[in-house]
């Protein structure tokens, strides 16, 4: 791959061990694989034992039919019965236990990833106890997968379950049926919620988290100024009903669908130049408020919901392949040479497998590729279940490369129009055919006169005879006259100089004979002034051929076929730049016909296949509300495997993704999720805080019509979210991450919102919406800025090449190049899609300072805002700062900070006064308000929501 985006760890990534001390006894708890085990607490084989054992044992020992030694450690009485050196535990005998004194001395298992001190003490725990088991153990394990209570009772796996809305004591802060989960929980340590913030606060939170964009002072003093009841109910619904917000929310499912311009996989990263309409499509589902069952149905089997794709598109086929997309976001680089093919290939499977388990499970099935989930029930047969879902779209054996899946745009009235326009330039391009015969017969009958007379004919037939007909003394002849032999339409230009240089010849001979011809006619008049003019009268004949000669070089001058022609193929190309231009879709389709056959590969192997499978559920989410997924539904042109999984997601009874759905648009909104870790629900994810909210929230959403905008309205209208961010010594102490949502967390804008907002401040955004993206490069040192590729090979510069505007554009709108992220949104932790992000880093470093402080993208805009801040208030300094910080922070700054920003102007003045230099076109009164607006940029304020 190419450079990567090294990133603060998650939470999720990092796994806590906690001391607690208890107030007789010292109670020591351990995490063994998402699950929490204290010193007083009964070890058990199957929630303790059996997870280290997979996570470090099983695949040598059990899994996929490899028994070593002939020990299978996945059973209580297999570790009793042993392998060729005997019992591998002794119950009740730890010291005798064979495997317990393999573990402590290094020798298991191999390699450099050992047991920890606590896994080895839960073993011995266990052993010394007796070993048993919660309940008698099966027979056998059927196809070596096995799904023990511990998996199949896990939380996330459970069918969402409607809980009642509890009770909460201080009800004045229930505005809504989230307040009162999230009470229950703060009332159990005596605490509340904070108050409500101020409205300038709230109407910038409001704004930035529904459009991704500042309010302006104007929308601020309108929300402050709003008296009436509904005032917020009011705000919520303009910001939804704006077009931003779809790009706002539409670039949080980017995140999660892996959305980039390029193909990543190998250092060229090459341009996918179609990839911009899923991004239109997600933005024009969200505004709509598209349903999101139908969303998530229309990205996984669009083209399984409309006829395939013939040579015209309708505009429901456009919208539901274009939705397709979504499945053509992994890294793609089976159409790039220097790389193993089959390789390539399977990697693009396995990452769109990853994007639709991280964004819509929440689970990360791409563990369980080449051996079984180390952690969660996920079976490798499961995997490639999984993968057959898929594969009638995306078949290794019967692949298409990029360019070979995209679908032309072209409408039948596109088709008409090319042909009428092309008819048009063909007569062009005939007329400059006829043109260059011309062209040619003349440069050839000019060249044969220039060589012997008596070779004239034979050269003039040897080139007019095809290459492939002329005999050797006709080849011959031609090589030795190349002026002849290498007379072409594409060589005129050289014969066109050949003609300059002989009419320059022609000119100097003119001078000569012009020269005799005066000196003569003075001799025989030398009572006359003879001169140029008079010498026609003198001697008509001379002046005549003189005329002659100048007429004949300026023949020679005028007459260039190279230009001639060049005008031909300029009309020719005017004319054919009228032709529509052609767009494609970036889109999924099946062959119809083609049912492939899925292995699981040995070890993730394409090259061991191993047992056939069917495509199916993963088998844990199986259990309760089974379903059949169809090897090849006869009553659709395609399998239909991928709509049947689809209907089956949404049908309102998977235990994943409303739960899954709803957490992620919670994060976004509080910046957290209930679920800390949105891409994983499993074992090594976080468990989630308020469990009963989430399962509330998720069949309110199901049952509200899987409606993102309603869910919106349920969110925005409790407390929790209008509450305060204010910190209290009392939460401090009783809840310092703020996990109870006793307040409301502050968040740095994201990358985008921050440049989007610096764009919106300084009055330059370009608002337009949708189409290409805006193109993005490597400048002369190295920095990815934006613009179109115009440096040579010593990286200068060759050309300005002007972006017309749409260099302003929000940033959802930029060019997501997976090796080139762009500098300033770099820098604030843009995501790099290796394939997709689930969460986004969120980091305080040192070179966001520098970024702010020397970057020419912050320079030249603050010196934008400064402009506008002169336009806007005029040329009194004391308005232009009131302004300033209006612009930046919507609100009037208190007249003791007007004041320190007078200071701080006049004392910048003064500096660049001494440093002023003759010539300066920029006074120091308009440096001192760009290093102003610069200074309110990169404050903290500007820089956080509270």
């Amino acid at each position: 791959m190419g450079r990567q985006k090294t990133m603060m760890p998650h939470t999720s990534q990092v796994r806590r061990r906690k001391l607690s001390v208890v107030a007789i006894a010292v109670c020591v708890t351990v995490a063994i694989a998402g699950t929490t085990l204290s010193a007083a607490e009964p070890v058990q084989f199957e929630k303790h034992v059996r997870p280290i054992l997979k996570t470090h044992c099983f695949l040598c020992h059990g899994e996929a039919g490899v028994i070593k030694g002939k020990l299978d450690l996945r059973l209580r009485r297999w570790l009793v019965r042993g392998g060729e050196s005997g019992a591998a535990i002794a119950p009740g005998k730890p010291a005798d236990s064979y495997l317990l004194n393999r573990i402590r001395s290094g020798e298991m298992p191999p390699g450099d990833k050992k047991l920890s001190t606590v896994e080895i003490d839960v073993i011995q725990r266990w052993i010394a106890a007796g070993a048993t088991t919660a309940r008698p153990e099966p027979e056998t394990i059927q196809g070596n997968e096995y799904l023990s209570e511990e998996d199949r009772s896990y939380w996330a796996f459970q069918p969402v379950v409607r809980p009642d809305v509890p009770q909460a004591k201080n009800r004045h802060q229930v505005q809504s049926p989230i307040d009162a989960f999230l009470l229950r929980r703060l009332e159990e340590k005596q605490l509340e919620m904070s108050q409500l913030a101020g409205p300038t606060v709230l109407i910038r939170r409001l704004t930035f988290d529904l459009t991704g964009l500042p309010p302006t002072p104007e929308e601020v003093q309108r929300f402050v100024e709003d008296r009436k009841p509904g005032a917020w109910e009011r705000a919520v619904q303009r910001l939804l009903a704006s077009p931003q917000y779809g790009e706002r929310w539409g670039r949080h499912w980017l995140d999660a669908a892996g959305y980039a311009d390029s193909e990543g996989y190998s250092d060229d990263d090459r341009v996918r130049p179609s990839a911009f309409r899923f991004r239109d499509y997600v933005i024009r589902s969200f505004n709509t408020d598209r349903p999101f069952d139908e969303f998530i149905t229309q990205q996984l089997a669009g083209d399984e919901l409309v006829p395939p794709p013939g040579q015209t598109l309708a505009p429901g086929q456009i919208e539901a392949l274009a939705a397709t997309g979504y499945l053509r976001m992994a890294p793609d680089g089976t159409g790039s040479g220097g790389v193993d093919a089959m390789v390539a290939r399977n990697e693009v499977v396995a990452d769109t497998i990853r994007i639709v388990s991280t964004s819509l499970l929440g689970l990360t099935v791409g563990c369980a590729r080449c051996h079984d989930h180390r952690y969660d029930p996920i079976s490798q047969a499961d995997y490639y279940r999984m993968r057959a879902i898929f594969e009638p779209a995306l078949d290794p054996k019967s692949w298409k490369t990029p360019d070979g899946r995209k679908l032309s745009l072209y409408t039948d009235a596109d088709r008409a129009e090319k042909k009428r326009v092309e008819a048009e330039a063909v007569k062009v391009d005939d007329e400059r055919k006829k043109k260059t015969e011309f062209y040619i017969t003349r440069t050839l009958e000019e060249e044969l006169l220039l060589v012997p007379e008596d070779v004239r004919e034979p050269l003039r037939a040897a080139y007019r005879l095809a290459s492939g007909k002329r005999s050797d003394d006709q080849k011959k002849l031609l090589k030795k006259y190349p002026s002849v032999a290498n007379i072409s339409g594409g060589s005129l230009y050289l014969y066109d100089r050949r003609r300059e240089v002989r009419a320059g010849k022609l000119d100097a001979a003119r001078r000569q004979k012009e020269k005799k011809f005066l000196e003569a006619a003075r001799k025989a008049h030398p009572d006359e002034t003879v001169t140029q003019a008079s010498l026609a009268k003198l001697n008509p004949k001379a002046a005549a051929e003189l005329e002659a000669d100048r007429k004949a070089a300026n023949r020679l001058r005028s007459e260039k076929a190279a230009d001639d022609l060049k005008t031909f193929t300029a009309r020719a190309e005017e004319i054919r730049s009228k032709i529509p231009r052609e767009g494609f879709l970036r889109a999924l389709t099946e062959v119809p016909g083609k049912v492939p056959t899925t292995f699981v590969h040995f070890r993730g192997d394409h090259q061991q296949p191993k047992q056939k499978v069917e495509p199916a559920e993963l088998a844990v989410l199986n259990l309760k509300t089974p379903v059949k997924l169809p090897l090849n539904d006869k009553s659709v042109p395609t399998t239909g495997r991928r709509l049947a999984y689809a209907r089956h997601l949404v049908s309102g009874r998977h235990p994943l993704v409303a739960r899954v759905i709803v957490n992620r648009i919670w994060m976004h909104h509080f910046g957290r999720g209930l679920v800390s870790s949105p891409g994983d629900f499993g074992v090594l994810g976080e468990r989630p805080t308020h469990p009963e909210l989430l399962d509330w929230l998720a069949d309110e959403f199901v049952r509200g019509g899987w409606q993102v905008k309603r869910l919106h309205r349920l969110i925005l209208g409790s407390w929790a979210y209008r509450q305060s961010s204010r910190r209290t010594p009392g939460l401090d102490r009783l809840d310092p991450d703020n996990l109870l949502l006793g307040r409301m967390s502050i968040r740095r804008l994201e990358s985008e919102s921050l440049r989007d907002a610096i764009l919106a401040i300084s009055g330059s955004m370009n608002a337009k919406m949708f189409g290409e993206p805006v193109s993005v490069m490597e400048d002369a040192v190295g920095q990815i800025v934006l613009g179109k590729e115009n440096l040579d090979g010593e990286r200068k510069p060759t050309k300005t090449i002007d972006l017309e505007g749409e260099q302003f554009r929000r940033s959802l709108y930029v060019q997501v190049r997976r090796t080139r992220p762009l500098g300033v949104l770099e820098t604030f932790d843009v995501p790099v899609m290796t394939p997709n992000c689930s969460k986004r880093a969120s980091s305080n470093v040192a070179p966001q300072s520098l970024m702010l402080m020397n970057s020419d993208f912050v320079v030249e805009y603050s010196e934008r805002l400064a402009q506008r801040v002169e336009s806007d208030a005029g040329p009194d300094r004391r308005s232009q700062v009131l302004r300033a910080w209006q612009l930046a922070y919507g609100v009037t700054p208190p007249a003791e900070v007007t004041d320190e920003m007078m200071g701080f102007v006049q004392r910048q003045v003064a500096a660049f006064e001494k440093i002023k230099k003759k010539g300066d076109t920029t006074t120091p009164d308009k440096r001192a308000m760009a290093n102003l607006c610069q200074a309110l940029i990169s404050a903290n304020r500007f820089l956080y929501i509270d």
